[in-house]
């Protein structure tokens, strides 16, 4: 009875906020952007350079609104929502533009708004449209998300998903200190802190094992566990799943019976008020996807991550709003799946990397029942690290890259100093997506390194022009453009 009056609570509240936004959106028109991302795939990056690139006049050709003239200004506003902690764009791009080092990745909420004045290409827009939209992009970490389906999950199942999964592939090795730990507890003992503590670190150990660039892992839910912030040592971050017992229940003040209350508190205190009072509120989303990472760990990472985007599908709803439904439920009506990083490849290989992205994604939405309406997939890059050349080797031309790889990089032993401009041949990706779930030799079907953030060449007057990038533009038609028609 509790739990369906607190589940009606929390209706209520969402449908509270929704007619809030929606009847303040009649004076202010103004779309929320939810912007996430798996495996360290650059959020962080793709919302500094759409920023940068909107303010500073950048080359946005299939940005339609931009491209025809008829976005006449473009500004920062003041965000909404005062509690939650604003994007700071401006040490972000400083990192980018003068100091060219990656800015450091985002670990909790923000948010930042733009404004854009704007002339409607109707007549009949123009009589009765203001003109003016502001676009709230709410930046937040893709383990939050993943976290939304332990809503549905009791503990029982969330124990059995996750001590399944544990037992399958490099995941078997990496959880091996986790899993002897928790065998080796009588599940009906009396409840332990200690106990739990100590299951809760190697848990936590093993999660993390999972998340190195080693092995590109993508389902790791609690999300929290890997960034606690202000939550860390707190009980709602202190249990592990269990095995599952041969029979009956574990007894009142078990063990067993402790942590499932814990876990019962985390998604109370932690996964409900994110959903609640963000993700409910959402209109359009992107999700980024670091694939070529999964691509270069071999089918088990790229499995992975197809489970994860069935995972995060399911999330979401999108369709379209009818006028009066949106008042009451809000719907994300639009869901763009970005594969980042294709300044890594040759431009030949950017349309195979998003055939391979919406392969992944189609068998993604297939598995939980879900229809394409209102669902993209692309190959992007919000900051182009590198351009293209050809060489020639034993007569042959080959196509390549030429960036400033991170100090540190190495390729066949090549260790890069951070300063020289290098080419590299990056490799080609396969035609049929359907090879990467096939066993495949040792070695990089890529050669993936990382590359330093470009010199920005400068105006006659000493300014900075815009970022580069690698459809971006189209990214911002598909999520807002049809809001300036």
């Amino acid at each position: 009875m509790s739990s369906f009056l607190s589940r009606l609570a929390d209706d209520a509240l969402i449908a509270l906020d929704t007619f809030s936004d929606r009847t303040a959106g009649l004076v202010h028109p103004a779309l929320r952007l939810g912007v996430t991302g798996l495996s360290r795939a650059g959020k962080t990056v793709f919302i500094s350079s759409l920023v940068h690139n909107l303010l500073n006049g950048g080359r946005l050709p299939v940005f339609e609104a931009v491209r025809s003239g008829r976005v006449s200004r473009i500004r920062l506003a003041p965000q909404p929502d005062d509690a939650v902690p604003r994007f700071q764009y401006e040490d972000h791009i400083a990192a980018l533009v003068r100091d060219r080092i990656w800015p450091d990745s985002t670990r909790a909420i923000s948010q930042i708004r733009l404004t854009l004045d704007y002339e409607s290409a109707s007549g009949w827009g123009r009589m009765f449209s203001r003109g003016e939209l502001s676009i709230d992009i709410i930046d937040y970490p893709g383990e939050w998300l993943l976290d939304l389906p332990l809503l549905s999950q009791d503990f029982r199942t969330f124990s059995a998903q996750t001590w399944e999964r544990a037992q399958k592939g490099v995941r078997e090795e990496l959880s091996r200190d986790w899993c002897r730990l928790a065998e080796a507890e009588a599940l009906n003992a009396p409840a332990d802190e200690a106990k739990a503590r100590a299951l809760a670190e190697r848990f936590t150990a093993y999660l993390k094992a999972c998340r190195s660039d080693e092995r590109a892992l993508s389902i790791l839910p609690p999300g929290r566990f890997l960034m606690p912030g202000d939550l860390d040592g707190s009980p709602a971050l202190t249990f592990s799943p269990l095995p599952l017992p041969a029979e009956g229940r574990p007894e009142p003040g078990s063990l067993w019976a402790m942590m499932e209350r814990r876990y019962e508190a985390y998604k109370t205190h932690v996964v409900k008020p994110f959903f609640r009072e963000h993700f409910a509120r959402i209109d359009r989303q992107i999700v980024l996807v670091d694939a070529l990472t999964a691509i270069n760990r071999g089918p088990e990472a790229v499995a992975d991550l197809e489970e994860a985007l069935a995972e995060v599908l399911a999330c979401f709803r999108p369709g379209l709003n009818s006028f009066l439904s949106s008042f009451v439920t809000r719907r994300i009506d639009k869901v763009l799946i970005a594969a980042t990083k294709a300044d890594h490849l040759h431009h030949e290989s950017h349309d195979r990397l998003e055939r391979i992205t919406g392969r992944l994604v189609h068998r993604a939405a297939e598995r939980i029942g879900l229809s394409g309406a209102g669902l993209e997939v692309m190959a992007l890059a919000a900051v182009r690290a590198t351009r293209e050349a050809t060489v020639e080797e034993g007569g042959a031309k080959l196509p390549v890259i030429v960036g400033v790889p991170i100090a540190g990089e190495t390729i066949d032993g090549q260790v890069f100093d951070g300063k020289r401009r290098t080419a590299i041949f990056p490799g080609d990706l396969p035609a049929n997506p359907d090879q990467l779930f096939a066993a495949r030799p040792d070695g990089d079907l890529v050669n993936f390194v990382r590359f330093r953030p470009p010199e920005i060449e400068e105006t006659g007057g000493g300014l900075k022009l815009s970022v580069p990038h690698i459809r971006l533009d189209r990214a911002m038609q598909f999520l807002f453009g049809d809001r300036l028609a």
